[in-house]
């Protein structure tokens, strides 16, 4: 078990320059150890006690040359951190970036253990009309997390007093962390003020075969499903993974079925923006080859009729986007039945034990009985920040009575 660290009073650690891959990054060397503060190296150990770890170390990238250049060993971490999601993945999150991040906004806050990384809070400054660090990824990313390394019990510390330095004037805001995320320990080691509040709802089933989804289901709603899949059998529809290296045309295809599905029914616009496009096939090729994304197609007699986006971390899989021909709704397929039973059988055999529906509350994905659970938010901030604080946790409470109101009104207000 790891020891507590002195508390202390200490200077103020000396920052230092460094160039990596041409990138200039500002390392920090931290005052935390596994066993004490210290200015920048570790102390001795007493002659008769066991020998001190590894000093930890801070580094704070801004740059994307920087953020770039820490793939291998972002790599690294996330595959040794658990509760990580494939929101998280350096590929996603770099590509990203590039197709929506702001230059000279870039926070990225590292923590070093000897020569690996254990800890990493990406991160992206903005104002509100305050400084506000939030997490990369925006909204089309379901879930936020930081990454800690599951074997260094001093990472969560650490990371958060680096955070602490790195936020000066501006309030840490995390939104869309899911229960038991690596976020919870920084959220509970944060050395100022600090608030946990709800955030959106989502939908997981468990990462089992079709057989046992069905068996969740009552008896008749579990026959009617089955009929589909029975149906979708006799069409004799076809699917397939995509290889890596045709993920760029599939990703277009892809968002045109997409266009397709939706047309005149209000398609969410970002899904047909450039920008949007290009982060996927960017994002997607990498995750692919990584084993953190699948693209399947479906063919009926040839013809390519659906597509299902599926983005996976060590834990969790969940379908992120599909498109289907409207032909497929002329038919009655169950489109939702047909990808759900694809998931399932090919990430039900990885060790994964959570399929999730992602985020959203729609009425379709209730047909299956899923678990509901509910991302959190926090807010954490320096004592001289408290009001801002206070601000942040007033303004999304304010917007949740209003979203409850609107939700109400649609229902026909307190009718029986």
């Amino acid at each position: 078990m790891a020891t507590q660290p002195q508390t202390r009073t200490t200077p103020a650690s000396p920052t230092t320059t460094t160039t990596v891959n041409g990138a200039r990054r500002t390392v920090t060397p931290s005052r935390f150890t596994p066993s004490r503060f210290t200015r920048s190296t570790a102390v001795p150990a007493p002659l008769t006690g066991p020998a001190p770890g590894p000093v930890l170390t801070t580094e704070l990238v801004r740059d994307i040359d920087g953020f770039a250049a820490l793939a291998p060993a972002w790599n690294d971490l996330y595959r040794r951190s658990r509760t990580a999601t494939p929101f998280q993945s350096h590929a996603w999150l770099h590509s990203w970036w590039l197709s929506y991040g702001t230059p000279g906004r870039l926070r990225v806050v590292l923590v070093h253990r000897g020569g690996d990384l254990v800890a990493a809070a990406p991160l992206m400054l903005i104002h509100r009309p305050f400084p506000v660090l939030i997490p990369l990824g925006g909204p089309i990313s379901d879930f936020s997390d930081v990454l800690l390394d599951d074997t260094c019990a001093d990472a969560a510390a650490a990371l958060a007093k680096a955070l602490a330095r790195a936020a000066r004037t501006a309030v840490i805001d995390l939104r869309e962390v899911r229960p038991g995320a690596a976020a919870e320990r920084v959220h509970a080691c944060w050395p100022g003020p600090r608030r946990r509040l709800a955030d959106s709802p989502c939908l997981e089933l468990p990462a089992v075969p079709m057989d046992e989804l069905l068996g969740r289901l009552a008896s008749a709603r579990a026959q009617r499903a089955r009929a589909k899949l029975r149906k979708l059998d006799a069409l004799g529809i076809e699917e397939r993974i995509v290889p890596g290296d045709e993920i760029p045309g599939a990703v277009g295809r892809l968002l045109e079925l997409h266009r397709l599905q939706w047309q005149g029914r209000g398609v969410t616009p970002e899904h047909l923006s450039t920008r949007f496009s290009e982060h996927l096939t960017r994002s997607v090729r990498s995750m692919a080859e990584q084993g953190d994304a699948m693209i399947t197609e479906f063919r009926l007699a040839g013809e390519l009729v659906a597509s299902d986006l599926t983005l996976m971390s060590p834990q969790l899989a969940g379908g992120y986007l599909y498109g289907a021909d409207p032909v497929l709704r002329a038919k009655k397929v169950d489109v939702a039945t047909m990808l759900l039973r694809t998931c399932a059988r090919q990430i039900g055999a990885d060790g994964r034990t959570t399929l999730s529906m992602l985020r959203g509350n729609e009425p379709y994905k209730h047909h299956w009985r899923p678990d509901t659970v509910c991302n959190q938010r926090f807010l954490l901030a320096r004592t001289y920040l408290t009001p801002w604080l206070h601000l942040l946790a007033a303004r999304a409470a304010g917007r949740g009575r209003a979203a409850a109101l609107v939700k109400r009104l649609r229902r026909g207000g307190d009718k029986a």
